[in-house]
């Protein structure tokens, strides 16, 4: 009997990633991309939200998360998830003039002046963990360490796309 080929996941951190590579497969590199988001944070300024995966208006931003963040609202729910590092995430339900009107808007936005409404609250999330944020909601991250976030969200104002510097074409 052969013994199956032995595979193992090696998750990577801010400190400790393979860049990543396309493997092809008789086929041409142009019809692939490869990002990765450790890479993308070690470059990144801190609460940079990066675009490295878009489906239509839907994208992945990797951000590295260090310090105290801007507080940030979004019209519609995102979903935000820790790769690498603790992170605190304190929300405000906001009312008033900070509720973005416009549902139409996508992406997140910043929150102008402190955020004015209910306080919901914090949680804390670690590697792996995932934090919903809720829509109409301010939501500051905090990391004492420099970690690494992915976000789902919708491709907005605040999104930024450096395609011919993350990804490996060829």
């Amino acid at each position: 009997m052969k013994s199956a080929d032995k595979y193992v996941t090696k998750f990577g951190s801010l400190s400790d990633f393979e860049k990543g590579r396309v493997e092809l497969i008789d086929d041409d590199a142009r019809n692939y991309a490869f990002s990765n988001c450790f890479e993308i944070a070690s470059q990144s300024k801190p609460w940079e939200k990066v675009v490295f995966g878009q489906n239509q208006i839907y994208v992945i931003e990797a951000i590295r998360a260090e310090g105290q963040s801007p507080w940030f609202t979004c019209a519609h729910d995102e979903f935000l998830l820790s790769m690498d590092g603790d992170m605190e995430i304190h929300l405000v339900k906001l009312e008033g003039e900070q509720i973005v009107a416009d549902t139409e808007k996508n992406g997140a936005v910043l929150v102008q002046g402190e955020p004015k409404g209910v306080a919901m609250g914090w949680m804390r999330i670690g590697r792996g963990h995932q934090a919903m944020l809720p829509k109409n909601t301010a939501y500051q991250i905090r990391a004492k360490a420099p970690s690494v976030a992915v976000l789902q969200t919708c491709k907005g104002d605040l999104s930024i796309e450096r395609w011919s510097d993350i990804c490996q074409m060829a």
